[in-house]
């Protein structure tokens, strides 16, 4: 049995919540209503990201989490359950080189990616690694989850994974064929309205909007539906596998799923990495994949589940 099949079978075999904890956790859920919606964008900026053209698609009424789990949330199934991420089994993870006292120290980096760090012993609970903690953050997104970590959360509480469709509906707030949760202009009356790279990518984060690593998960506005951060902050993941969006036969496909059930999962929404010179996917119709054992410290979760 390889890694993955060690993952996957760990999350999927996690003891389930009691119904009271359950019942508490899918109580903090929205609706989104069901219906018809354009995914998708009409031209891609990443071709290679598969997010173009619009396409119609139709939704069942859906449930979903306000904001990203937090880190309070997540010390909350480790405490219950004893889990260890997929980070903490593995010994380490990627930091973003800014938030390291001394990157130097940490001299190991992906093919093409020298912001990113290896770190050893950085994990949810220890975001920059050996000394850090999430003292002080708990309202913020847990990162450092690998997609199995996701789903594990998921199997605890008796919620599930938002698929993408559900995701992109929820992110757009009720509005049609607009970039952002709140419209088309990146900011509101000058003012910021979401958690993104400010500065030059990536070595000075100006940070304009406030924060320089993870913001607190109400951080800014809710968009229509009550729902915040669906932009910048965290990646998000989803249940969905990466492949091409859903595609309409004769009529717009109901509940859809991305994807043909490959290796890599979707992400959605970007995070506080992303700029306008590097990766400006910070878009409601946004994707990017990754590897399903992949933890970074700007990777999180929501949650959802059918009424």
């Amino acid at each position: 049995m390889n890694a993955d099949q060690i993952y996957f079978e760990r999350a999927q075999n996690i003891a389930r919540a009691p119904t009271s904890v359950s019942a508490e956790l899918r109580g903090r859920l929205v609706p989104i209503p069901g219906g018809f919606f354009e995914m998708g964008t009409r031209k891609s900026t990443f071709a290679a990201d598969l997010d173009s053209p619009r396409r119609k698609v139709k939704l069942s009424p859906y449930l979903i989490s306000p904001h990203a789990v937090t880190n309070a949330d997540f010390a909350d199934f480790v405490a219950a359950t004893g889990y260890r991420s997929v980070a903490e089994t593995e010994g380490w993870s990627f930091v973003f080189h800014l938030l390291l006292p001394n990157a130097a120290e940490f001299p190991i980096t992906p093919p093409g990616l020298p912001w990113w760090r290896r770190v050893d012993g950085a994990s949810w609970a220890a975001p920059e690694g050996k000394g850090s903690s999430i003292n002080g953050r708990e309202n913020h997104p847990v990162v450092h989850i690998a997609w199995y970590d996701a789903l594990a959360y998921c199997n605890w509480a008796g919620l599930a994974l938002p698929s993408e469709a559900q995701w992109e509906r929820a992110a757009r707030g009720g509005l049609a064929n607009q970039k952002f949760p709140w419209g088309n202009d990146k900011t509101s009356n000058g003012r910021h309205q979401m958690n993104t790279f400010q500065g030059v990518f990536p070595s000075h984060n100006s940070a304009e909007d406030g924060w320089i690593g993870t913001a607190p998960v109400d951080a800014f506005k809710p968009n229509g539906y009550g729902v915040f951060n669906m932009t910048g902050n965290v990646w998000e993941w989803v249940d969905d596998s990466f492949g091409p969006l859903p595609q309409p036969d004769r009529a717009p496909p109901l509940d859809p799923v991305s994807g043909s059930g490959g290796y890599a999962r979707v992400q959605r929404g970007g995070s506080y990495l992303c700029h306008e010179s590097y990766c400006d996917r910070y878009f409601v119709h946004s994707r990017t994949r990754n590897d399903p054992d992949s933890s970074t410290g700007n990777c999180g979760f929501r949650v959802a589940a059918m009424p």
